[in-house]
């Protein structure tokens, strides 16, 4: 892991279109600005692995083709009006 120290105001680049800024310090929390892409997904890690258990646990439910075809037939229907 690389440790930074950083001030107020003060950034770290990761990479070259990714900028971490301290917003602000008060007492022992830090406020962080993240300038990312909209192509790069930013979370809190505590999200990031729900959003992951989320995903394994989807990927372990059955696949039903008939719930498929209906949601597919409510957008044909959709798109009639």
């Amino acid at each position: 892991m690389l440790v930074l120290a950083r001030r107020l105001n003060e950034s770290i680049m990761i990479g070259d279109d990714i900028e971490v800024v301290v917003i602000d310090i008060k007492g022992d929390q830090v406020k962080l600005g993240i300038k990312a892409p909209r192509k790069v997904t930013v979370h809190r890690k505590e999200i990031y692995q729900e959003i992951k258990q989320e995903n394994i646990a989807a990927m372990g439910s059955e696949f039903d083709p008939n719930k498929l075809r209906d949601l597919s037939d409510l957008f044909k229907k959709d798109k009639n009006k």
